[in-house]
């Protein structure tokens, strides 16, 4: 007599669920990079993307739903959302700290190669517009926000400092010389620049 089995079978997944190959995404948003230097963001499709990646249009669409979708998750994964605030225990090291940090992200091919680029779209579209500015501000401002607090709890800012005055004394020029200007960023400029914006947020309101 035969014994029946009481094992229960494997599992299938279900019928139509793709497993995405992270080797096949990683081609694609290289693909992407590539793409934006050769058309820039307007001319760019899905079609050349997915060609360049060796794939089909198909392998695409299962990840991002459309071209702004494709180039905004390149923009989220080299902003400094989940990154700590810098905690150094004074305002000019936590000022210096965010430079550093910056002055690497903006070494990264996307800062050159697609956010000069979306910037020129958003100028012109709304929906963009209000995506680059979800994908790259909000991060920079609640570190600059965390670092005011800080130095307002220490007592070497007033009350009310405008967290935004202080991205913009930051960021502003290292943007320009690195990604506009394209000049090296010694340790040097970046102290000195530091200690540039230390001093404008505590000479107060002009």
């Amino acid at each position: 007599m035969t014994t029946e089995s009481t094992a229960p079978a494997p599992r299938r997944a279900p019928a139509g669920a793709a497993v995405l190959r992270e080797d096949v995404t990683e081609a694609i948003r290289a693909a992407v990079l590539e793409e934006l230097a050769a058309v820039g963001f307007a001319r760019m499709s899905i079609e050349g993307v997915a060609r360049r990646a060796g794939v089909g249009k198909t392998a695409v669409y299962r990840r991002w739903k459309s071209k702004l979708h494709l180039v905004l998750d390149l923009v989220g994964a080299f902003a400094v959302d989940g990154l700590p605030v810098p905690a150094t225990g004074s305002l000019y090291g936590d000022v210096r700290a965010l430079l550093e940090v910056m002055s690497h992200v903006l070494r990264h091919p996307v800062a050159s190669a697609v956010i000069p680029d979306l910037l020129v779209e958003a100028a012109r579209n709304p929906e963009i517009a209000d995506a680059v500015r979800g994908a790259l501000v909000e991060g920079q401002r609640r570190m600059a926000s965390g670092i005011i607090t800080a130095a307002v709890s220490r007592g070497e800012l007033p009350v009310g400092v405008d967290a935004g005055k202080a991205l913009d004394l930051a960021i502003g020029p290292l943007y320009w010389r690195q990604v506009v200007v394209r000049d090296a960023v010694s340790g040097g400029y970046l102290d000195g620049l530091a200690r540039s914006v230390v001093a404008g947020l505590t000479a107060g309101p002009a």
